[in-house]
């Protein structure tokens, strides 16, 4: 008599429902890690809208404008008070007022005072960097310039059209979200492709 060691159908279709379980709940868990981040992104972009507005409130200045900084700490590097945040929100020059402005709203403890540099701009959710600056489309900015804005550098395509159709048009150029890309068509609006995204102040 031949013995037959091949699966029954009942054992195979177990197996297939494990299958589906473990999958499903991987998928569900990136969801839930993507979702994360996309509202990590949004609370960063209120709480540094919220750090300037008191920062401005409190010392009728703009943060790395403020021409009186060293009310903080005799020495204190100051702006130039002439109401504009100048250079670019991702600069890595220590004099730029877009980097001034993490060190004067450290100083003024309205944002955490985690890093060894003060003036160092940030970590988004993705890994790329926030800041603020007055010169949006010197800064790569599709459309007119922005007066001032939070700028946020490696967001994904994909979670850059989902931040857009939060709180704008899901246009590039236009509403109070820009990017530095043509459009969200194709490849741009896939995780391929990076974005630096505008979210107007």
């Amino acid at each position: 008599m031949k013995i037959n060691n091949g699966f029954t159908l009942v054992e195979v279709a177990i197996v297939l429902i494990i299958i589906g379980l473990f999958m499903g709940t991987v998928l569900k868990g990136t969801e839930l890690i993507t979702n994360a981040k996309i509202k990590n992104i949004e609370n960063n972009f209120s709480s540094i809208a919220r750090a300037v507005t008191l920062y401005r409130e409190n010392y009728h200045r703009l943060p790395g404008d403020d021409e009186n900084a060293d009310r903080f700490k005799s020495g204190i590097a100051e702006g130039d008070g002439n109401g504009i945040i100048g250079g670019n929100f991702n600069s890595t020059d220590n004099d730029d007022e877009s980097r001034l402005l993490w060190l004067h709203l450290r100083s003024a403890n309205l944002v955490e005072r985690v890093p060894a540099d003060l003036r160092q701009q940030p970590q988004n959710a993705f890994g790329g960097l926030m800041g603020i600056s007055s010169d949006s489309s010197g800064n790569g900015a599709k459309g007119s310039d922005m007066a001032l804005f939070v700028g946020f550098t490696k967001i994904p395509g994909n979670i850059a059209v989902i931040l857009e159709s939060h709180s704008d048009d899901v246009e590039v150029g236009e509403g109070r979200i820009r990017s530095n890309q043509d459009n969200y068509n194709g490849a741009n609006g896939t995780g391929d492709v990076e974005h630096q995204l505008y979210f107007s102040l």
